[in-house]
């Protein structure tokens, strides 16, 4: 009998910029207004808290990139990095 190993198709998934993690986007985000020159907290919290794209430079795909997260989203990851990692401070 022939292998049954040879007769199954196999999944191959990439990694989509779909499934990237919300602090990878907001890394590669950052990184890119960096490298563009400007202020990358200032920006973000511009987009932040108006909700335009034109605060976030097209380079490094970043625009594309951060319209893919919810605002609301993405300031609960920043909320929650934040208490944490203060959190751990305290505990040292």
């Amino acid at each position: 009998m022939a292998n049954d190993t040879f007769d199954q198709t196999m999944m191959f998934q990439a990694k989509t910029e779909d499934e990237l993690a919300t602090s990878d986007i907001l890394r590669t985000v950052y990184e890119a207004l960096k490298e563009k020159g400007y202020n990358p907290i200032n920006q973000l919290v511009g987009y932040l808290l108006s909700g335009d794209p034109a605060y976030i430079t097209s380079h490094k795909n970043a625009r594309s990139l951060i319209r893919r997260l919810e605002r609301d989203d993405l300031l609960e990851e920043l909320v929650r990095f934040y208490l944490e990692s203060h959190d751990e401070e305290k505990s040292q």
